[in-house]
């Protein structure tokens, strides 16, 4: 029973499924009470299959990236906390809090004693869902309408796909496990092999395969549903990490037969050879799935249009490309290919607005805003921008990329305007001061992302603001992206979207003129991606780069596409910073708020202007501070350590770990409370 323990704690299977499942059924089900529902009576009819499979989509009331058994199910707005997939950018170069992660600070990561992303609670679970009802509907035997039951069975690969994405990105090398498992010591054992990940990334692809084949981009609840097209955006985003990851990471034992690749000291991996024949085989497979992909989405899905506006009265136009991420329903934007869905009344409402409108002790960095290119297209640095400077937060937006200018939210300008008598405006002097976490901003540059301008939406609990969780101009993107790395030049579909979508950003759409005034050495001041394994990449890559985290800029993307670049070797004490606090704008604020260089430094309000004009969020105090010194990276940081427990329950006698089939991740100790070796 030991090892029944090892995955029976984390699976739902067969016996009670139904009972577990019921209980969270979708209201419009009518079935019978959960208590009388046995596996024999369940998922024989369309609306039992509609109800399973929207159960794994997310937990409406608490929904974490980082979480080891929900982190894998599709990201949400959440809770009473104005929690969000949106402030998975907090942490990196593009936004921040007063504090970091402790991902960046070699040490303070440790491995865990129990729990961890070794989790298989809801593969299991949809395991058992594809494995009872794909025979079923081979045999023609589960009633309903033929399309509607294919949809929801391509739902249930999709799911899958997803959680094995998340468990990918998180531990990389993972098992591959497709089918319930008996109480059967031998068969547990087994099961936890680790495939190479670049394997797991294929069978990935393939259930998304599959998935693309059932589903419908029309189906019963429309793109609140999984969708064809979403199916082909997630395949496209699958392909483009591991082909990166495999590039970036070679040569590291982070990657399948790199040297100290820890899965070569295990029997079942030993001698492994690529599906392709090469590493570079595999490279090339995966640029090629995930250029076929997005392709297809970008040739037929056109982009939402901007009209540059930002709106700050109902006498102005709407702007679609901002209200795309602010309406409580963007189905009827065709860049829209799935959203969260809420409703106050049902529970499922959200407080993210909230507490954005106070600030939220988050924002945009100085890192972030020099990377936006102006209107005219070009750098910042360049001495022929126009760049109206720093000085006030305000000034930054002149004649700049429209997205710094509709997505950051800048001292003075209206902050709802629908359901409000007298609206508000964001403060001249923003609350950089102040380490309330809700009443402040920890740099100035306030997020703006999914801001809604209903004040309705601003009310504690009441936000129905549905987020965007597909749309099609990442696949845009990934075709640029996908396309230069196996190619080494921008073709003429590349050259196609990279010009909508700066058009669409009312910049000038010549990327060319931006790659020949672009000077890496002063990119690379300011964004981790202009690096990849310490060294910097060129101009032209470095400009897709740039396009991608201009675009996605608030959509919690970029740490993962700073994992699979290897963008962060050459992190050496980096320091984030917000806006220029010690310029002109420090007379905007009362005498005595900006405090720094105090006889007791927990007086402190602000950072010193000795460290630098622009304010520090990790200087101001530096007692009981790790990230005072700025950030560091190491190599076993860009994937998870394995919790010591699954190699205890998994090893011949409960205590010899080298008897587990489990391997730790590259760096990682299998000793609890250690920080990683290299």
């Amino acid at each position: 029973m030991r090892r029944l323990k090892y995955i029976s704690t984390k699976i739902t299977l067969a016996l009670g499924i139904g009972t577990l499942i019921l209980a969270s059924c979708d209201d419009q089900l009518d079935v019978t009470p959960p208590s009388d529902v046995t596996p024999e009576k369940y998922l024989w009819e369309e609306s039992h299959l509609a109800a399973y499979t929207i159960k794994y989509y997310a937990d409406y009331t608490w929904y974490n990236e980082g979480s080891d058994d929900k982190g894998g199910m599709i990201p949400s707005h959440y809770g009473s906390g104005g929690e969000s997939f949106y402030f998975n950018d907090l942490a990196t170069d593009n936004a921040t809090t007063r504090g970091s992660n402790n991902r960046y600070v070699p040490g303070l990561w440790t491995v865990p004693a129990t729990g961890g992303k070794w989790n298989f609670s809801n593969i299991y679970a949809l395991n058992y869902y594809l494995e009872t009802v794909v025979p079923r509907y081979e045999d023609g035997e589960i009633n309903g309408n033929s399309a509607n039951v294919e949809h929801y069975i391509g739902e249930g690969y999709f799911l899958r796909a997803h959680e094995y994405f998340y468990r990918l990105r998180k531990l990389g090398d993972f098992p591959i496990v497709t089918k319930t498992l008996p109480d059967d010591q031998e068969v547990l054992t087994e099961a936890s092999q680790r495939r190479p990940r670049n394997e797991v990334a294929r069978f990935i692809l393939e259930d998304l395969d599959k998935a693309i084949d059932l589903l419908s981009n029309s189906p019963e609840g429309g793109k609140v549903r999984i969708t064809r097209n979403a199916a082909l955006l997630l395949k496209a985003r699958v392909a483009l990490f591991e082909a990166t990851w495999l590039k970036y990471h070679a040569g590291t034992p982070l990657v399948p037969n790199g040297p100290g690749w820890p899965g070569a000291d295990k029997e079942y991996n030993n001698g492994y050879t690529f599906p392709s024949g090469s590493l570079q085989g595999e490279i090339d497979f995966f640029l090629d799935e995930a250029m076929e992909a997005s392709s297809e989405i970008a040739d037929a899905i056109p982009l939402v249009s901007n009209n540059q506006v930002i709106q700050e009265s109902a006498s102005q136009p709407v702007n679609d490309y901002y209200n795309m991420f602010a309406t409580p329903d963007p189905s009827a934007y065709p860049e829209v290919l799935m959203f969260r869905q809420y409703s106050v009344d049902q529970g499922r409402a959200h407080s993210y607005n909230h507490y954005i409108y106070y600030g939220a002790q988050k924002g945009y960095t100085h890192q972030m805003e020099q990377s936006f290119l102006m209107a005219n297209g070009l750098p910042v640095y360049d001495p022929a921008s126009g760049y109206s400077g720093d000085d006030y937060i305000q000034d930054t937006k002149v004649d700049r990329d429209s997205r710094w200018r509709l997505f950051m939210k800048a001292p003075g300008e209206v902050k709802a305007f629908e359901n409000i008598e007298n609206p508000e405006t964001f403060e001249t002097a923003p609350m950089v001061y102040s380490s309330d976490g809700k009443y402040s901003t920890s740099t100035g540059y306030m997020l703006g992302k999914g801001y809604a301008l209903d004040y309705d939406m601003q009310i504690l609990g009441q936000d129905i603001t549905a987020p965007v969780i597909f749309r099609a101009a990442e696949a845009y993107l990934i075709y640029m992206e996908a396309s230069y790395e196996k190619n080494g030049y921008i073709d003429a579909k590349a050259d196609q979207y990279w010009r909508a979508i700066r058009t669409r950003a009312g910049v000038n759409e010549d990327y060319t003129a931006t790659i020949s005034h672009t000077v890496m050495s002063e990119e690379a001041k300011n964004d981790w991606g202009a690096y990849s394994q310490g060294q910097l990449v060129d101009e032209t890559l470095y400009n897709i780069r740039r396009e991608r985290r201009s675009e996605l800029v608030g959509e919690g993307q970029r740490y993962n596409d700073l994992l699979r670049w290897r963008a962060m070797d050459q992190l050496d004490g980096f320091q984030i910073e917000g806006c220029k606090i010690w310029g002109p704008m420090r007379n905007d604020y009362e005498e005595g708020i900006l405090l720094a260089d105090q006889p007791d430094e927990k007086d402190n309000t602000v950072s010193s202007p000795t460290l630098s004009d622009y304010l520090r969020p990790y200087q101001i105090v530096q007692t009981n501070n790790n990230f005072y010194d700025g950030l560091y990276f190491t190599e076993a940081h860009y994937l998870e350590p394995i919790a010591v427990q699954h190699f205890l329950i998994s090893s011949e006698d409960g205590q010899t770990i080298s008897t587990s089939p489990i391997y730790q991740n590259p760096g990682w100790p299998t000793v609890a409370g250690q920080g990683a070796e290299y």
